[in-house]
C-alpha cells in the first residue's frame, strides 16, 4: 500500500478546518552530501524533536492530547545517558495509533547505546539534541540549525541520526540534515513522512511506512528498534550519493487501514471538524503566548 501523503492531506485537512492559503512545504534542487567515516570507530549522537519533559505543565504522558505547553523554541542539549524523559506530546504525531507510551519507538537512544556495546559504533555521543519543530522555514534555517552544527562541532560528533515525529517535524530535520551536511557532518534520517522528506531533499533517509510518532521503532519491539537503528546506520555510512532513500522491512502491526484515519477530513464529522478547529485555535494562542515569554 503506499505511504500517507502527509503534504496532500494536511494541505486538505487544513482547508476543511477553515484556513486560508496552503502552507508551502520547503524545496530545493541540490543537496548536500559529506562521506561517513567507518562507524566501528565513529561517535554518533542522535537529534530529537521530542520535548524534556515539564512538570505542571499538562497531561504529557502516554496517550496525552496536544499540548503547546509542552513545546520547546531552542536547540537543547541533554545527557544522552541515562536516556533522559523526552516525550511527543507537544507535535501532531498520530494520536489514533500512537500513544507515546515507550520511547524506544521515537527515541533511538536506547538502541543506541546497545550498538555502542555491541561495536557497530565507536561511541554513543553523551549528548542528545533537541530540535524545535517551526514551521517558519527562515527560523528554522537561519537560527535553528546553525545553533545544532556548532553544538554538535563542540561535542566531537562524527555522524548524527535526526529522528522527526509530525510532518513539520520531518521538514525541520530534513533542513537541519542538509545545514548539518554543508558543515561536513554526515546524516541519516529515520521518519515516516517520505513525501515531505524526499521533497526538501535530503542525504540519507530511512523510511518506515508507520504512523507518525514511531520512527525509531514498534513500540515495545526491542528488536524492531535495534533493527530500524542498525539499517539507518547501514545506510548512514554505505550510500554514496544524496538522495539515497532506504524502505524499512518492517511492517506495522496495528490495524491495516491506519493510513485512513490521520488528519483525514472525509472521515470527520462537521460536529468534530469544529471542535478540532477550536482546539487547534487555541493551541496556536497558547503557543503565541508562550513564545513572546521567551
Amino acid at each position: 500500500m503506499a505511504p500517507i501523503r502527509y503534504i496532500a492531506r494536511t494541505r486538505a485537512y487544513y482547508r476543511a478546518l477553515g484556513y486560508g492559503a496552503p502552507y508551502e512545504w520547503a524545496r530545493f534542487d541540490e543537496v548536500p552530501f559529506a562521506p561517513a567515516p567507518r562507524l566501528a570507530k565513529a561517535r554518533v549522537t542522535v537529534v530529537t524533536t521530542a520535548a524534556p519533559y515539564l512538570p505542571g505543565q499538562g497531561d504529557q504522558g502516554p496517550g496525552a492530547p496536544y499540548n503547546a505547553r509542552a513545546k520547546f523554541y531552542e536547540v537543547y542539549a541533554l545527557p544522552a545517558d541515562p536516556v533522559p524523559d523526552l516525550r511527543i506530546a507537544h507535535v501532531a504525531i498520530d494520536r489514533d495509533h500512537t500513544t507515546g507510551e515507550d520511547p524506544g519507538s521515537y527515541l533511538p537512544l536506547a538502541a543506541l547505546h546497545r550498538a555502542a556495546a555491541e561495536g557497530r559504533i565507536g561511541e554513543a555521543a553523551p549528548l542528545v539534541f533537541g530540535l524545535p519543530t517551526n514551521r517558519s522555514q527562515r527560523q528554522t534555517t537561519d537560527v535553528d540549525c546553525p545553533d545544532l552544527v556548532t553544538r554538535l562541532r563542540a561535542a566531537g560528533v562524527d555522524a548524527v541520526i535526526l529522528v522527526p515525529n509530525c510532518p513539520v517535524c520531518h521538514q525541520s530535520c530534513a533542513l537541519a540534515a542538509r545545514t548539518v551536511e554543508a558543515a561536513g557532518i554526515p546524516t541519516v534520517i529515520i521518519g515516516c513522512a517520505l513525501d515531505i522528506v524526499e521533497r526538501v531533499g535530503v542525504p540519507r533517509y530511512h523510511f518506515s511506512d508507520f504512523p507518525l510518532g514511531n520512527a525509531a521503532g514498534i513500540p515495545n519491539d526491542r528488536a524492531s528498534q535495534d533493527q530500524t537503528l542498525h539499517l539507518a546506520l547501514d545506510l548512514l555510512e554505505h550510500a554514496n550519493a544524496a538522495r539515497t532513500t532506504h524502505r524499512s522491512p518492517l511492517i506495522w502491526p496495528g490495524p491495516a487501514n491506519w493510513r485512513e484515519d490521520y488528519a483525514n477530513p472525509d472521515t470527520l464529522s462537521a460536529d468534530e471538524i469544529a471542535r478540532r478547529k477550536d482546539a487547534f485555535d487555541k493551541a496556536k494562542a497558547l503557543a503565541a503566548e508562550k513564545r513572546a515569554e521567551l
